[in-house]
């Protein structure tokens, strides 16, 4: 697993979302004074990924957040499919 960089966000994907995009684990760098914090919805359009993101979580630093969160370097940004069980 990579370490956390203080300037980059470390980007998780779990289960079938994982499975979809073909990788885990991301560094996503953060340049400093680069003006507005990115957030977990503009990150999700810029990785690319398939589908939408209404229905994911989102976790910041392993807190459920808004997809809306600002995010800064050091963070830990986590989406996880929708749960289903029986």
């Amino acid at each position: 697993m990579e370490e956390i960089s203080a300037t980059s966000i470390r980007i998780l994907l779990f289960a079938a979302l994982r499975d979809q995009a073909g990788w885990g684990e991301r560094q996503w760098p953060t340049a400093p004074c680069s003006g507005a914090a990115p957030t977990p919805r503009q990150l999700w359009k810029e990785l690319d990924m398939p589908g939408k993101l209404s229905g994911i979580r989102v976790a910041i630093n392993q807190q459920f957040s808004d997809a809306d969160t600002p995010l800064k370097a050091g963070d830990e940004l986590a989406f996880l499919p929708p749960i289903s069980g029986g």
